[in-house]
């Protein structure tokens, strides 16, 4: 893990900004965790990004909490989200996946359409979170590979949003990459 400090930040504020239902924070501070996850290239960065912006998706539509099943739905986030921060403040990485994990598998646990909304919430946040990740520069392939989606996808949604277009994704020639790699051991 890495970045711990950031993740940490990043849960601690997302859990207050639950309490006071301040969605907007919440998609704010997924935001910030894209910028840490496309330097690091971290999986556990990575998997902050989109359950935190998932988070800000579901949690922003009034209609899911009428839904069968949306208050254990929600109990479940809270209480995984605690133990999230208390695994990241004691070093414990592994445990922090496993718990952090167990907010996208409370989806399994769900029925009707609750489930099929939320999962198809989860499956366009890996999107736009790889989308976000690409304009930062990393490969196509790398970051569909990192968000678990296919290229396909990706290149879907970039021709959509003209990702394609932005300074961060242009590409250098070779001579303007050997000379940025010289620069970069003088």
């Amino acid at each position: 893990m890495k970045e711990t400090e950031n993740i940490l930040r990043i849960l601690e504020e997302t859990r207050r900004a639950i309490r006071v239902e301040d969605f907007a924070e919440i998609k704010n501070l997924s935001g910030q965790t894209v910028n840490t996850a496309s330097l690091t290239q971290d999986p556990d960065n990575i998997a902050v990004a989109v359950i935190v912006y998932s988070l800000s998706k579901i949690l922003e539509r009034p209609k899911y909490k009428e839904l069968l099943g949306w208050e254990n739905f929600y109990k479940l986030i809270i209480k995984s989200l605690d133990k999230s921060i208390n695994d990241v403040k004691e070093n414990n990485p592994k445990k922090f996946r496993k718990d952090f994990e167990a907010i996208r598998k409370a989806i399994g646990k769900l029925s009707g359409k609750l489930k099929e909304y939320i999962q198809e919430v989860f499956r366009k946040a890996q999107i736009n979170k790889a989308s976000k990740i690409y304009e930062h520069g990393i490969s196509m392939e790398q970051t569909a590979k990192l968000l678990g989606i296919t290229m396909f996808e990706l290149a879907d949604y970039a021709g959509q949003t003209d990702i394609s277009e932005a300074p961060e994704s242009k590409t250098l020639n070779i001579k303007s990459r050997i000379k940025l790699a010289m620069e970069m051991f003088e």
